[in-house]
């Protein structure tokens, strides 16, 4: 065998050092880096659990669960963190969105009603408010004096002021009264009534006194008492006569004419301004009052009348129907969004003081993290910290190396 200068079979040792250094530390971290988590469950020897079964991390699951959750919420999840999360998540374009996002599912699922539910809980709402919290709420505001002031004005002004018969309706009033009001049998009972022996001698007195020259001496030759008083003995005598000639008078002098003619003429407009204020302030105090008294009576009939399901089976029916509904919609959830933002932008602190405990997140974490399996755990601190762990693995080599290169040193020096 040739002579080396350096002689390998005896000094062997120099170069097993390092390579059983190395060997030994990169797998020694292997091990060690495995047994975090391996065995998964504990393994017995009799009844005596062998040491280091299960790993680190599956035998104190429980209390790094405990450690977790203590770590995000105490660093992560605190209330400020979450108050910024919040508030991008509840940005006014998501709400909006949500929003529209519901209604539009509220309308579908009106559509597709076949129970007609929403038909009946609409029914009664529709019930209850104008049969029992309107009239309430009417009976309150009717005390007040400005109760529809500017409203009754309005329509005094506009209708009432303005409000004057045509030809025709002049004619079917004047019509009316000379038909129904004062036709011939309620004129003649009429002057019977008035024609009594009093009122006969009233009259033939104011005659002959307050007359002159050619009407005082008919009036003192002649007088009227005896004229009135057979007049209102022919109107009791001679009944159908009499409402003849009534009739006949009532032709002849165009008293149809003349009573349509002064209908057409009536108009409120032609009164003083003082009498037209006064009368539009007794009307508004009337309605007032009316309503006062009597408005709650007035809306429970008519409550009573209405077929609520009809009217809303109705509205619910346009509803769906109609193309505004979708236009709606956009602006609706906008208006909505807006109302939530200003509630949340003042109170959005304490609901999520309030929130935190409702939620119980690191219950969740706790328990979330003691229902993944061990290999489940391995596999996902595994795969964010792989190159980690690899690092240390190969760490151990090179220290191993390192190390034995050391030692063989120092026996090459006390050699």
């Amino acid at each position: 065998m040739t002579n080396l200068p350096f002689n390998l079979a005896e000094n062997w040792i120099y170069f097993s050092a390092p390579v059983v250094g190395g060997i030994i530390g990169y797998f020694t971290n292997d091990v060690a880096i495995r047994m975090l988590f391996r065995p998964y469950k504990a393994y017995y020897i009799g009844r005596r659990k062998i040491p280091f079964t299960p790993g680190l991390i599956p035998a104190n699951q429980e209390r790094l669960a405990k450690r977790i959750a203590d770590a995000i919420m105490g660093s992560l999840l605190t209330p400020s963190e979450l108050q910024n999360v919040a508030r991008r998540l509840l940005e006014t374009e998501r709400i909006q969105a949500a929003i529209a996002w519901l209604l539009r599912l509220a309308i579908e699922q009106v559509k597709v009603d076949a129970d007609k539910k929403t038909v009946k809980i609409l029914a009664n709402i529709l019930r209850d408010l104008v049969g029992e919290s309107f009239p309430r709420l009417l009976r309150t505001w009717a005390k007040r004096e400005d109760f529809l002031e500017s409203q009754l004005n309005q329509i005094f002004d506009k209708v009432i002021l303005e409000l004057q018969f045509t030809e025709n309706q002049a004619s079917y009033l004047s019509d009316w009264l000379l038909q129904v009001v004062l036709p011939p049998d309620i004129l003649r009972q009429g002057l019977i009534d008035f024609l009594t022996d009093k009122n006969i001698q009233i009259i033939d007195e104011v005659f002959k006194e307050k007359t002159s020259g050619t009407y005082w001496v008919v009036a003192n030759l002649f007088g009227l008492k005896n004229a009135l008083t057979r007049l209102r003995t022919f109107c009791l005598d001679e009944r159908d006569v009499a409402d003849r000639r009534l009739a006949e008078l009532i032709i002849s002098l165009e008293i149809q004419k003349r009573i349509k003619e002064w209908l057409q003429s009536l108009s409120m407009q032609n009164l003083p301004v003082h009498t037209v204020r006064q009368f539009r302030k007794t009307v508004r105090d009337s309605v007032r009052i009316y309503l006062q008294e009597k408005g709650a009576d007035l809306l429970a009939s008519i409550s009573a009348s209405i077929e609520w399901e009809n009217l809303a089976d109705l509205i619910i029916t346009r509803l769906r129907t109609s193309a505004i509904l979708d236009v709606s919609l956009e602006l609706v959830s906008q208006e909505l969004a807006l109302v939530l933002e200003r509630y949340l932008e003042k109170d959005l602190e304490t609901i999520v003081i309030q929130a935190i405990p409702i939620l119980d997140l690191d219950t969740v974490i706790i328990n979330r993290v003691k229902a993944t399996s061990p290999a489940d755990l391995e596999d996902a601190i595994n795969s964010i910290v792989k190159s980690e762990l690899q690092g240390i693995v190969n760490l151990g080599g090179i220290l191993g190396v390192l190390v034995g290169t050391l030692q063989a040193f120092l026996l090459y020096l006390q050699k």
